[in-house]
Formats: structure tokens, sequence, C-alpha cells
């Protein structure tokens, strides 16, 4: 056996044979295609110097090439990054440069495909039977936790955040798995090698003893280096899912479908703003799904290792000992654990509300300065912040308890158990899984079991009995070596269940993050594909979400409604109230248009139909198909400044790429011209030039921000524009100025005011607000006789109630003449009357002809 031990190869010298073996066979390969070939040796020699040198010349002149682009990439990175612009590509797809370090990085991003949302569809709004949920979007009686619900939902985040097999999410958590599986192999190795510690410690083995530190210390080199690649990779993993997650949101977010304000405005489902899904709900849920994939995969992997090591090493009775232990803890633990994820959920959205009143104090500080409500909004922001402070103490006050119960039960009472379990080979040998000699045995083996038949094997080549072979000191140091190993096993097996245990914990948590970023995608989704259906079993609202019939055409060269009725709509399920019962007017080319009539009539409402903002509940809306030039645009009543340069703020929504590539290559010059006519030819000499960036709401004037949204109407051209209240700030000259600029541009004009010198500038006029209950209207041309007519009969009225305004004068000195002579009366007689020693002196009453009225009668004033 000496001699056999003696001709065994080591790994590496079967390696390197190996290599040797396939090193000969290539060699004589070659020979063997040089005899054969007609050219001799050195004219070989000569072409394969001639190949290499052209190797390196094509090497050398493709990372020329390679330089050039990636300099030339700078360059033009650097200057987008200054222009908060980019480049685009096919299929939407869009490259932009971000500043990164001292230079710039470049990010491509791709639009997700109408396909991958209508796969995804069934997803969040045809859940299965099994989730309780009829909608895509979790009714409140489903409270957010492990169960059916939770798995759906996380399993249809899942398809956004891996998308295929072959993604960037799915190599990062395969390298995940490795490194992961690499620890548990490393603590196997720090387990052996702590038992061979101890027993050479014991026994007094020096040299065995600094070896064993050494490769202690090597050991834990790696380990540092493994345990920092699994944080590094769950933090690159959380950030891609991020990144899938977010693109995936903003894209149904800001979709032609305007679910950003349909979303608050008509759905209500999300229940408070987007932004405090998309920044906070929405990182906390990634961190947490990607910490989920270490502290329950790590876990899993050591439990079934673990136990499997300590199976050989302790037998059966240990093993089934530690299983019951799991099930009893993992039992307990979940009876007495509370509902964290329902307690996630509802802390979310009070977090949120707090949030939004911030928010709000934000976008209205200069109304709240001027009316000095400081005070009141502090009020405000205290309740907000105490109904979340007495939430979250609440939750602390719970997990007091739970967590005392948690770490008695997975530090101490586990601790316990598994000294109990280890001390079985020492104590009950028998019991333990191993007989008498193998107690007896001192050594063990890499993967902690005991190895006595190696030992016998050694024994037995010396000649010597197994029974005299060792003194009582190596049994004991076996046996300590043994116990050390198998309680590093055990402390490491109990920190995994521990962290297990702890998961159930996370999982909850988990489950509230993902019942609210499910909700807000879901809801999306029931916005773009208007997916509203009745409660089973019950009939529509009318005027609500489910009860829309009316048809909004795209492609129609006007603006038409035919029979529309005119509806503010409620936050789904409630319907909307009726502010106009049928309305139809159409407008062509050309025919410019004034909507006026009083407050709460619904002017403002039509044109947010026109838009699309509002669902036609009846009828038919007809307008352009497209937005801006060749089409139709809208200028809301305030006017939205975005943040940007100033060229930004005239070319909006267009960016400077739009500006540039578009088919009349607008430059700076034909802004400056814009400007002119919007009489504002001042601004960029006055801010320092078309690419300065300010807070341009806090820079401009209320007429400043009007001329700047009818400069986006002249940069646009549009063939249709409606103006609501666009010039209030404006003044009269300039705003006639404006009309007529607009009307030679050839932009028909569609005007929402109530200035009546507005009149000049349209041919139509359609007044809404008339009758008993300001439900009718009138669409009538404008110069028309019967419209003089109407004018005239106006004028009339005025001038009959200026002709009363000397008889009110009149009425009125007698008043104060009566008035006067009463005061003289009542104190005559040389002392004061009782009324006035009382200090109450009692007012004179009249009746329609200026006379006192008796005690008794009724009241009367002019």
């Amino acid at each position: 056996m000496a001699v056999q031990s003696t001709l065994r190869l080591s790994p590496a010298d079967r390696f390197s044979s190996l290599f040797d073996h396939y090193y000969e066979r290539l060699s004589k390969r070659l020979s063997r295609l040089e005899r054969r070939s007609p050219l001799n040796r050195r004219t070989t020699q000569l072409l394969a110097t001639l190949a290499l040198s052209l190797t390196i010349i094509v090497a050398g002149y493709g990372g020329y090439n390679i330089y050039r682009r990636r300099r030339t990439e700078h360059d033009q990175g650097r200057r987008l990054v200054r222009r908060n612009s980019g480049l685009r590509g096919k299929d939407g797809e869009r490259t932009i440069f971000v500043p990164y370090k001292s230079s710039t990085a470049k990010v491509t991003i791709r639009p997700t495909k109408q396909s991958t949302f209508d796969a995804h569809r069934r997803l969040f709004l045809r859940p299965p039977k099994q989730t309780g949920m009829e909608s895509g979007v979790p009714p409140t009686n489903i409270k957010p936790g492990l169960n059916m619900a939770f798995l759906h939902q996380f399993g249809a985040l899942m398809n956004i955040m891996i998308p295929r097999w072959s993604s960037k999410e799915t190599g990062l958590l395969t390298t995940h798995a490795i490194f992961l599986l690499l620890r548990t192999y490393l603590s196997l190795v720090v387990a052996r090698i702590d038992g061979e510690i101890v027993r050479d410690l014991v026994g007094g083995k020096g040299k065995a003893f600094l070896l064993g530190l050494a490769k202690w210390l090597s050991i834990g080199a790696v380990s540092s280096y493994t345990n920092s690649m699994i944080k590094f990779l769950q933090s690159k993993i959380s950030i891609a899912f991020r990144t899938r997650l977010t693109r995936y949101i903003h894209d149904l977010y800001l979709s032609p479908q305007l679910a950003y304000y349909k979303l608050h405005n008509l759905d209500g489902g999300a229940g408070q703003g987007a932004d405090q899904f998309i920044t906070q709900d929405l990182t906390l849920f990634c961190d947490s799904a990607a910490a989920l994939y270490s502290s329950l995969g790590k876990p899993l992997v050591d439990l079934v290792t673990f136990n499997f090591q300590l199976y050989k090493s302790l037998g059966p009775l240990a093993l089934s000992g530690l299983l019951i232990n799991y099930f009893a803890t993992a039992t307990l633990l979940r009876k007495l654990s509370p509902p964290f994820g329902k307690m996630k959920a509802v802390e979310g959205r009070k977090e949120g509300d707090f949030r939004a009143l911030h928010a709000r104090l934000i976008a209205n500080a200069e109304e709240v300065a001027f009316y000095a409500g400081g005070p009141t909004e502090h009020i405000l922001l205290d309740q907000g912040f105490k109904e979340l402070r007495k939430w979250m103490e609440g939750i602390y006050k719970i997990k007091v308890g739970y967590n005392m119960l948690e770490d008695f039960v997975l530090k101490y009472s586990w601790s316990a158990f598994g000294y109990l379990v280890t001390s079985l080979p020492v104590f009950l040998p028998a019991l333990g899984g191993l007989s008498e000699d193998e107690n007896r045995g001192p050594r063990a083996s890499a993967t902690g079991r005991s190895t006595y038949e190696e030992s016998s094997a050694d024994v037995e080549h010396l000649g010597r009995d197994p029974e005299q072979s060792y003194s009582a000191s190596e049994r004991s140091g076996g046996r300590m070596k043994q116990f050390i190993t198998n309680k590093r096993l055990m402390l490491s097996l109990a920190d995994a269940g521990g962290r297990m245990m702890y998961s159930l914990k996370d999982l909850a948590e988990l489950a509230g993050y993902t019942s609210r970023v499910y909700a807000l995608i879901s809801t999306l989704h029931r916005v773009q594909s208007h997916a509203y259906h009745p409660t089973r079993g019950a009939y529509p609202e009318l005027y609500s979400m489910t009860d829309v019939q009316g048809t909004l055409q795209k492609g129609f060269d006007g603006v038409r409604l035919e029979n529309v009725p005119v509806v503010a709509p409620s936050l789904f399920p409630l319907g909307g109230e009726e502010l106009i019962e049928n309305l139809s007017f159409i407008v062509g080319p050309g025919d410019h248009l004034l909507i006026t009539g009083p407050n709460g009539a619904g002017k403002s409402a039509v044109s947010r139909i026109i838009a699309g903002l509002w669902p036609t509940y009846r009828g038919l809306t007809s307008r352009p198909r497209q937005i801006g030039q060749d089409g139709i645009m809208f200028l809301p009543q305030r006017p939205y400044l975005s943040p940007g340069t100033l060229r930004d703020q005239v070319i909006y929504p267009h960016t400077e790429l739009d500006m540039r590539e578009s088919s009349r290559r607008t430059t700076d010059a034909d802004l400056q011209t814009i400007l002119d006519q919007a009489k504002l030819h001042y601004l960029p000499s006055r801010e320092g030039g078309w690419d300065t960036r300010k807070v341009w709401k806090d820079v401009l004037s209320g007429g400043e921000k009007q001329r700047i949204s009818l400069a986006r109407l002249l940069y646009h051209e549009p063939r249709y524009a409606i103006i609501d209240e666009g010039t209030s700030a404006v003044s009269s000259d300039v705003e006639g100025l404006l009309y007529e600029t607009c009307k030679s541009k050839g932009i028909t004009l569609i005007t929402i005011s109530t200035r009546a010198s507005l009149k000049r500038y349209h041919g139509f006029l359609l007044t809404l607000g008339l009758g008993e209950e300001g439900e009718g209207y009138e669409f009538v041309r404008i110069g028309t006789k019967r419209e003089v007519e109407g004018v005239e009969a106006e004028v009339r009225e005025l001038r009959d109630r200026l002709g009363l305004v000397e008889g009110w004068r009149a009425r009125r000195a007698e008043i104060e003449e009566e008035l006067a002579r009463v005061w003289v009366r009542g104190v005559e007689g040389g002392r004061d009357s009782e009324e006035q020693r009382e200090g109450v002196l009692e007012a004179p009453r009249f009746d329609g002809g200026g006379e006192e009225v008796e005690e008794g009668q009724g009241r009367q004033g002019e």
C-alpha cells in the first residue's frame, strides 16, 4: 500500500500530464501539416510574420477608431448634458448622457412595448379567483400578508423585474447565488478548521496549531471578500429591480392616455399622490425583495447542508429533533406574529398623506403667505404628523413583545437545544448514531463526521491493535475536535434557522410593500385600458367611469361636439355632476369661437372634454389627432413653466433635440423673432441668454408667464388653439396684437374668457349658463342682426337703469333728512330719555313712502 500511495498523482500532476498530452498532439499535427505544405520552412515563417504584422496593424487601427468614437461620445455627451438633451434611436429608443465622475456616462433608455403591456394586463386586471381580488386593485378587505394574493402580486411584479432569462437581472441573481453557495462551503471549512485548532491546542501540538491559524486567516480573507460581494450584488440587484419597475411605471404613468391626470382626478384607486409610491414605496419594495433573495436563499442552503452534515455526524435522532424544533418554532412565531404587512401598508399611506401636506404647502406658499395662513398650516402639519407618530409608536410597542419572544426562542432556546444535541455522541454514543469504537476515534473528516475507518486502516498498516493505538489524551482530543466541529455547525445552523424565522417578519413587511406597488401598477393599467366595471350584481352609477358611452374621435379637421353632456366627473365609482345637458357645436378652419358665461357654467369643462381629460359620457367629440404643429394645442388657465433653460420655456413640450430635428429646423434667431411677436424681446438679454437655467415661475411676472404661453403657440403653429383665460393678465393693447398675430399665422382660436372686448377677434359666440338652472347655452355668429339686436337691447336696459339713479339719490336725501329730524327730537325736553341713559337708541323704521311704522309692524328698508 505504501508503494501504491507513492504512485498516486496529485490533482496538479494529473492536470500537468493532461496538458503535456494535448500539447504533444497539437505539435504533431502542426508538423504533419508543415510536411504536407508545398512551401518551405522559410516561406512559412515569412507568411506567419506577415500575418502577425497585419493583425497588429488591424488591431491598432481598430483600437484607434474605438478611441476616436469614445472621444466623440465624450464631447457629445458633455454638450448634450449642458443642453439637457440626447439622441433618438429606432423604436423610440433614446440615448442620454448623464454626468459621471469627471466625465459623462451614456445611458440607453428603451421604452416598454405595447405588446408587453397587453401581456401583463391579465396579471394586474384579471387575477385568479383564489386571490380573493375581483379586480386587479387589492380591495380593503384583503389584508396584506402571506397569502395567495401576495404570491400572485409578487409573481406579477417579478415578470417586470426579470423580463427574460437572458436579462441582466438573471446574471446578477446567478452570480449572487454562486457567492451564497461559496459562503456556505466556507462555513463548513471554517467549522472543520475550528475543530482542528482546538484539538491541537488541547493536545499541545504547536506546529499544527500555527498551521491551523494560518489556514484560518487564509479562509478569513476569502470569506471577507465573499461577504462583501454578497452585499454588493444585493445592492446591484435592488437597483436593477428599481430601474425596471421605475421605467415600466413611467411608461404607463406618462402614456398618451394621460394617466398622470386621470389617476388622481378620475380613478382615485391609488388613494394619494403617485410620488409617494414611486419614490419611497417602490424603493422599499426593491430593497426588501433583493434582501429576501439573500435572507431566504442563504439560510435555506445552510439548513439543507448543515442538517445533512449533522445527520452523518450525530445520527437520525438528532436530525429528527432539529426538524421538530424548526416546525414548532415556525408554528409558534406564525401564530403569535402581528400583522406586519398590514401595518407597513398603513404606515406607507400615512407617510404619503404627511408628505402630501408638505407638497401642498410648497406648491401654494405664495397664496398662504398673502393670507398669513402660517399658523393654520402649522396646525394641519402637526395633525398629520401626530397621526403618523401615533401609528408608528403603536407598531414599536407591538414589536417589543414580539422581539422579546423571538430573541429568546431563536437565540437562547435554540442554543440550549444545540448543546443538548451535540452532547449526544459524548454521553449517549449509541443514541447519537455512533458506535463505541467510532466514538473513540480521534479524527474527523473535512465534512465533520468521524473517520474511524481511515484510522483503522492506518493502524492496520502499522501492524498495531486499534484498541492500543491511541492514548486517553488522544481520544479526548478526538472527542474535543468532534464536539467543537459539531458545535460550530450547530451555531451556524442556529444562525441560519434564526435568519429564516426573522425572514417571516420581513416577508410580512414585503407583503405590505408589494400590495402598494401592485395597487399602483394595476390602477395605471386600469386607467390606460379604461377597464372599469360595475360591482358584481349592481348597475353602473349614472355618469360614472363605468357609464362612459360616448366617443372621442381623433383625426377630424376641426372641433365638434354632438349631443355631448358636460359633466364634472367624480372619483370612481361615484357618478359625476351634469353642468350642461347636451352641447352641440362645430368649429371649422377660420371659425374663431369665443366661449363665455358666468363662473361655474362649464367653460373650462368644455376644453377638458375636447382634450380628453374628462370622458365623453354621451355623444361624439371630434378634434385633430396631433397635439402641437398641424394639430391642436391647449393653453390652460395657469401657465406651466418647466424646469430647464429659457429656450425650453418657449419650445415646451419640445426639447432642444426636437427643435433641431423638426422639419422647420428652428434656430435661436427664429425663437428671438417669436419673442418679438410676443412682446418679450428683452428676456434673453435680461436673463443671460437662451441657456440660462432659473426657477422661472418665480422669475417671470403673471403677464410674462401668459405671453410665454402664447409664444409657445406661435412656435408650434397649430391649426387650432384653445386658450382658457390665457390673456387675463395682459393689457388690452398687447392682447389685441397677440390675437392678430395668431390669426395671421392661420391659427383658428377657441377662446374661453369673460372679456367682451375679445369679440372683435372672433366670429362665433358660445354662451353657457343660460336658463333658470344654468344648463342652457346659445351658439350664434357675432355681427348678425340678431346679435346686434341683442346688444342694443342690453344697452337700452343699462340706460333705463341709469335713469333711475337720480330717483335713488333723491330718496337717499329724504331718508337722511328724516333720520336727522328723529335724532334732534330724541334729545328735546332737557333730559335724556330712558333709552339714551341706558346707551340704547332704537333706529326709526319707515314704510315704502318714508313714513314711520307703528310698533309691531314689519320692518321695511330701501
